[in-house]
Order: structure tokens, then C-alpha cells, then sequence
């Protein structure tokens, strides 16, 4: 079979510094188009959310290595790989968007 498990998970990941990846996250700006609760936003295109992402570690390593459309390649020289962990970890602690039923004011 090929080079990639695609039974692998987030569950797989390297294990993080939470308060280490929410710094560095804030640091390096990916909060910017991702935003502060990793819930997805907009630039030039739909950013993605990254809140609690199913993409396994090694996918999301590779997506911040290499960029996609106007993302900048984070180079292990800007980003090393113990940030990029953390960066993960801490992701995986933020809840994302909410829905409307969970937002007090919209339910009066």
C-alpha cells in the first residue's frame, strides 16, 4: 500500500504543550485567518477551521510546511517542529464556532 495510513488521526499526535501552541499560534499570526478560537475566517479565501481538526499531525505538518494558496510556508528555520506539535495540541483543545443555540442572546 502507499506512504500514507489514512487510518491515522488526531488521536496519533505527538503529545503538546497546550500553553506553548496557544503563544506560538498567537505569535505567528494564524490566528489572523483562522482565528482566536481556531473557528475559520477570511482573507483572500475561506480560511479553514482548526478547531479540534481530525487532520492527522503529520497532514496539518505538511499543510504548514508546504502553504496553501495565500498561506505562507512556515519553514522549520520560522516554526520548528516542537512549536508545530504544540500548535496542534493547542488546537485540539478549542471548541470552534458556536451555533446560535448556544449563544445566550439569540435565544431570548
Amino acid at each position: 500500500m502507499g506512504g500514507f495510513d489514512l487510518r491515522a488521526s488526531a488521536q496519533d499526535a505527538p503529545k503538546g504543550d497546550t500553553a506553548n501552541g496557544k503563544l506560538v499560534y498567537l505569535k505567528v499570526n494564524c490566528f489572523q485567518c483562522h482565528g482566536r478560537a481556531g473557528q475559520g475566517g477570511s482573507m483572500n479565501y475561506p480560511a479553514p477551521p482548526l478547531a479540534k481538526t481530525a487532520m492527522p499531525f503529520e497532514g496539518f505538518k505538511l499543510v504548514v510546511r508546504e502553504s496553501m494558496r495565500d498561506m505562507p510556508a512556515f519553514t522549520a528555520a520560522v516554526l520548528s517542529d516542537k512549536d508545530l506539535v504544540d500548535i496542534y495540541a493547542y488546537l485540539q483543545t478549542l471548541s470552534g464556532r458556536s451555533t446560535a443555540k448556544d449563544i445566550p442572546i439569540l435565544n431570548d
